[in-house]
């Protein structure tokens, strides 16, 4: 996708978002950009580790690479998704629902560019509280479930489930473990978070 090129090569057309940026507020980054860029800006401020990936061959190799980095090997999963499981299989890893875990491996319903946060419900945590999952977060999510707002990625979770709409719905957006909480985060639940994201657009 252009815009994920775009970011991961900076210098290219440096001198036009030099003049855009001369021209508007502090809060360009925020207000102009389109969704994906706007999401990719935001949850890195949000403190997101954010890995984009071109095919599953580099979403299985940077999913290596985290567990090398983090000597995550040999370590309980917390993963109530079987497809999700199967699919990263073959890491000697042990995917469980129960007791304590290592790191959570899980989809999302939406990721949300105007603040950078990832939407859950209860088809990825079940009825768990977020402060009741681990710690570590690894989020497989692809480009074409990016969405402006949380507004939006509530109404597609009601016309994909129109039988039965999934409860437990909220949202994660706090990942900088270090970071003094203002009174907008207060009492949300800090997680060191990994997103592999899967161009799939």
């Amino acid at each position: 996708m252009g815009l994920f090129k775009r970011l991961l090569n900076p210098n290219k057309n440096k001198s036009d978002e030099k003049a855009k940026k001369s021209d508007t507020s502090k809060y360009y980054p925020e207000e102009t950009l389109p969704i994906d860029e706007k999401f990719t800006y935001n949850f890195n401020k949000n403190g997101g580790k954010f890995l984009y990936c071109e095919s599953i061959n580099e979403v299985l190799e940077a999913f290596d690479n985290i567990l090398i980095e983090n000597d995550w090997y040999e370590r309980d999963v917390f993963c109530v998704d079987r497809n999700l499981s199967s699919r990263f299989d073959g890491f000697n890893l042990n995917f469980t629902t129960k007791g304590n875990t290592t790191f959570f491996l899980t989809t999302c319903e939406s990721l949300v560019g105007k603040n950078g946060s990832i939407l859950l419900s209860s088809n990825q945590i079940k009825e768990k509280k977020l402060n009741e999952l681990p710690f570590n977060f690894i989020v497989f999510a692809t480009t074409s479930q990016l969405v402006d707002t949380i507004s939006e990625g509530l109404r597609i979770i009601k016309n994909r489930n129109t039988k039965q709409i999934p409860t437990n719905i909220t949202t994660i957006q706090d990942f900088e473990t270090d970071k003094e909480k203002d009174f907008m985060s207060y009492g949300s639940s800090t997680k060191n978070l990994y997103l592999l994201l899967l161009e799939d657009l």
